[in-house]
């Protein structure tokens, strides 16, 4: 096989892979977990709604939800139609995808399946659904772009605009640094989660595996530095508003230990940390326009196959203007707090 068919295959498998994902979303499935493909675990994060009206052998209405151009199903027989599962797994055999027959096609749909289940919060959805920013994100995003767009894209598509949000809202509140690559994107001002015990500079990890798992799947910016070492990272950090942060880290309670706010974190910006996880005012207005932005183009194209690409565009578009919004509100509130710290003019007379 040539590198050519190769790559067609793959590309063949992740467009199958895709629409298996759509029609089994069709069915039902709100979580689509690559862990469903282990046994015993084949209800994960079923969806908690009536799905469609199954029509007649294929467990979906080809009507109300036709195949795109090209696509057709491999089962001709009752026989075999009684052999194969419903849901994404039964979905994509019947588009004529597996391991043992279409080995290339059938890797380029597990690797499709495995960014469909990152970008859906899957596996993650799981444990979470109202305890992380991103959960809330997500929820936000599927009422506002709304559920015609999640059956026509399905969740390989709108998981993908999803993340054109869900990334820069989360590298704006500091989840992690998109400039460090050299040490696996840290944040500014925070340890590796993984340093070496006993050592003396923690911005260096002995572990990069889990520390980017930890960072990236579970959003943990891990614990702030020492004032001398997070200076070096954040030169305007001040002994004041490292003292303030660090009581407000490890001492206030917050809102039911749940929820803690502080007017300046170590960059010197307000802060929400929801369960650990830190928010910010350009992560919140990153978050609001990537989804505004998405919902507009989407809503607007004049395909189905546009309004994909439209809808990546506008919430890149919509999160990097809420980015600069978010910056602006910032700066306005560093100003009216220094204004606050200087003394009047009668203040200074007094003090001559």
């Amino acid at each position: 096989m040539g590198f050519q068919q190769l790559l067609n295959a793959l590309s063949t498998g992740a467009s199958k892979s895709a629409e298996a994902s759509r029609l089994a979303y069709l069915e039902g499935e709100y979580h689509p977990s690559i862990l469903k493909s282990v046994p015993g675990v084949k209800n994960l994060g079923r969806q908690q709604r009536a799905p469609k009206e199954p029509a007649k052998n294929l467990g979906l209405d080809e009507a109300d939800a036709p195949l795109p151009e090209g696509f057709s199903m491999v089962v001709e027989t009752q026989e075999e139609l009684q052999g194969i599962p419903l849901g994404y797994e039964g979905h994509l055999k019947r588009l004529g995808v597996s391991f043992k027959e279409t080995p290339i096609e059938a890797l380029g749909a597990f690797g499709t399946r495995l960014l469909t289940d990152l970008t859906n919060d899957g596996t993650r959805g799981v444990y979470w659904r109202y305890n992380d920013p991103r959960a809330l994100v997500d929820i936000a995003g599927r009422k506002v772009i709304g559920a015609k767009a999640y059956e026509e894209l399905g969740p390989t598509k709108t998981g993908l605009i999803g993340a054109s949000i869900i990334i820069p809202a989360t590298a704006a509140a500091g989840h992690y640094d998109l400039l460090n690559p050299g040490e696996l994107f840290r944040p500014k001002g925070y340890a590796q989660a993984y340093a070496e015990e006993g050592s003396e500079d923690r911005r260096e990890t002995s572990q990069p595996v889990p520390e980017l798992f930890e960072r990236f799947f579970l959003g943990r910016t891990g614990r702030p530095l020492n004032y001398e070492t997070a200076k070096k990272d954040i030169p305007s950090l001040t002994p004041e508003r490292y003292g303030n942060y660090m009581r407000n880290y490890y001492q206030d309670k917050g809102f039911l230990g749940l929820i803690k706010a502080t007017p300046e974190n170590l960059q010197g910006v307000p802060e929400v940390r929801m369960l650990g996880v830190p928010v910010t005012i350009p992560s919140a207005t990153a978050a609001i326009g990537g989804i505004a932005g998405a919902a507009t183009a989407i809503k607007t194209a004049p395909t189905v196959r546009a309004s994909f690409k439209r809808g990546l565009a506008g919430a890149a578009l919509g999160s990097g203007a809420g980015i600069i919004a978010g910056n602006l509100a910032n700066t306005v509130l560093a100003a009216k707090a220094t204004e606050q710290k200087l003394p009047t003019v009668g203040q200074y007379e007094i003090m001559q």
